[in-house]
């Protein structure tokens, strides 16, 4: 199979799955090696940036979206989210920071770092997909881990978890913030 063909069936791949699609699920899908396949993959990625299109395939975690182009977020979020997505609330942002810094973590945790009930939050990041189920602890009650999801990398804008910054800085940024005001 010739490259473009590789890059035509990738392509055709990511739009028609809609959600990130691991890098040994496109190999098996062309029968290459994903070493063959990550470089077709990193081809098109480069081409669609330099082309300046509005579409591009992002890497999250050794998975592959096609997505669109940063740049055009405010045009996108216009037409489709302004009217239909309310943006989330303070106590909500305050819960998903917490989960996406000490996940996973009960939802005891969460509440005993914020001082005040967070089911309602919580409910409506699973709600927006920006969290999920993680596991249960191995504890009385077996309460709920929560972690999380590809949806939270896209909704931060970036690739990995690992991209946040240190708890510290985070932390500080923040009381920073509180002392302008």
């Amino acid at each position: 199979m010739n490259e473009k063909d590789k890059k035509s069936i990738i392509e055709s791949i990511l739009f028609a799955m809609g959600e990130p699609v691991s890098l040994g699920e496109l190999s098996q899908a062309l029968e290459e090696d994903s070493t063959s396949v990550k470089k077709t993959i990193q081809e098109l990625m480069d081409e669609y940036k330099d082309a300046g299109r509005g579409v591009r395939i992002k890497q999250m975690n050794n998975r592959y979206q096609m997505c669109t182009d940063p740049q055009n977020y405010e045009f996108i979020h216009k037409l489709l989210y302004e009217k239909n997505k309310a943006s989330l609330s303070q106590a909500s942002l305050e819960t998903l920071a917490i989960i996406a810094y000490k996940q996973p973590v009960t939802r005891v945790e969460i509440e005993a770092l914020r001082g005040v009930k967070s089911s309602s939050s919580i409910q409506t990041l699973l709600d927006r997909n920006l969290i999920k189920e993680g596991g249960r602890l191995d504890a009385p009650g077996k309460p709920m881990l929560f972690e999380t999801t590809v949806e939270f990398l896209k909704y931060s804008n970036i690739t990995n978890i690992k991209e946040l910054p240190s708890y510290d800085e985070f932390v500080n940024g923040i009381q920073e913030k509180i002392v302008e005001k």
